[in-house]
């Protein structure tokens, strides 16, 4: 058994889609950066490699054992929508824009990925990253995060979509022969 504890890294305060480019975290807020840490176990800690999560790791890492930069836990590849806002490309390609978001799971943006492969990239680094571990904290994004409550509740993408995830917040798993779905969205 393994308590993953999902970390949202900090705020980028962006207006688009934001998937690969490696935007920075606004980490200014120190007081929710430590109430954060304190809230977490003593345990490894797993980033993403894009900056906003790898930097959002070592604030709140402390002296806990940092582990290997891990790219398959990184946000949604958003492809030719990447950096567009939702009313850019609601406005430049209507249909795919609303199969995308209606109807998640295969619909991709143009040289993107769909809501089912980053639930697959994402999963399998989790599988593997968890193994032998008691407590696991994973900083990561939204998708990525989604993804795995989506996975953990058996529930569709849609349903998934509809859950918020705050920056700095904390999603907790127990993998287990059946993952279950502890807290979500918990801003210590």
């Amino acid at each position: 058994m393994t308590r993953l504890w999902l970390v949202r890294h900090g705020p980028t305060h962006a207006k688009s889609m934001v998937g690969w480019s490696d935007i920075p975290a606004d980490l200014s807020d120190r007081a929710a950066l430590e109430r954060l840490s304190a809230y977490l176990p003593d345990a490894p800690v797993v980033s993403s490699d894009l900056g906003r999560a790898v930097a959002t790791a070592d604030s709140i890492a402390g002296g806990r054992r940092r582990l290997p930069h891990e790219p398959q836990l990184r946000e949604m590849h958003f492809g030719a929508w990447e950096l567009r806002t939702f009313a850019e490309v609601a406005t430049s390609d209507p249909a795919a824009s609303r199969a995308f978001w209606e109807t998640p799971g295969d619909s991709a943006p143009p040289s993107g990925e769909s809501w089912n492969a980053l639930a697959v990239r994402v999963g399998a680094a989790i599988d593997r990253l968890a193994q032998g571990h008691a407590d696991l904290i994973v900083v990561a994004h939204f998708g990525a995060i989604l993804s795995q409550v989506q996975r953990a509740r058996g529930i569709s993408a849609s349903e998934a979509f509809a859950q918020r995830i705050d920056p700095l917040s904390v999603t907790r798993l127990v993998l287990d022969d059946r993952p279950q779905v502890d807290v979500v969205n918990h801003c210590p």
